[in-house]
């Protein structure tokens, strides 16, 4: 049996989360730049080391929009592999927005939140930046919802 080049690696998925929230009928998206072009997205982003998934989601929202999120519950794990070949596991949450903080330090690469329908996203699948982010919109809308014991931080 032969090893592949770099076998011996630790190997990880990357863990991301994204918020799904929405008010009369659009969703919370962004508009962000990704390898030189910009995409829609929901806000979402890397769990970082010592937080938990809903500490993640909450500042991942509050970075790229500028408004406080409350996650009520998980509509969807997902694992999908990127273009680029890395792969992801995406945690969406799905809660209530609370106030907007106009001067909140938005991440660099955001060009802009924006609300959108589920038409209007689909009519734009070409500009997403995965097909889950309409899977996401899916599964909401359909109904799905992990029990609320299903995600648990330990320790």
């Amino acid at each position: 049996m032969t090893q592949a080049a770099g076998a011996n690696e630790r190997w990880y998925p990357h863990v991301t989360v994204a918020s799904i929230a929405k008010r009369d009928g659009k969703y919370l998206m962004v508009r962000e730049r990704h390898q030189g072009k910009c995409v829609i997205n929901q806000p979402a982003g890397h769990l970082e080391r010592h937080e938990t998934l809903e500490q993640a989601v909450v500042r991942e929202t509050l970075e790229e929009t500028g408004w406080e999120f409350e996650p009520h519950y998980v509509s969807g794990i997902y694992q999908f592999i990127a273009s680029d070949g890395e792969t992801y596991l995406r945690f969406a949450y799905c809660g209530e927005l609370g106030n907007y903080i106009a001067d909140a330090d938005l991440d660099p690469v955001i060009e802009e939140f924006v609300w959108l329908d589920r038409d209007a996203l689909e009519q734009q699948a070409v500009s997403l930046r995965s097909e889950v982010v309409l899977r996401c919109i899916y599964d909401f809308e359909s109904g799905n919802r992990l029990p609320e014991n299903s995600v648990r931080h330990i320790g």
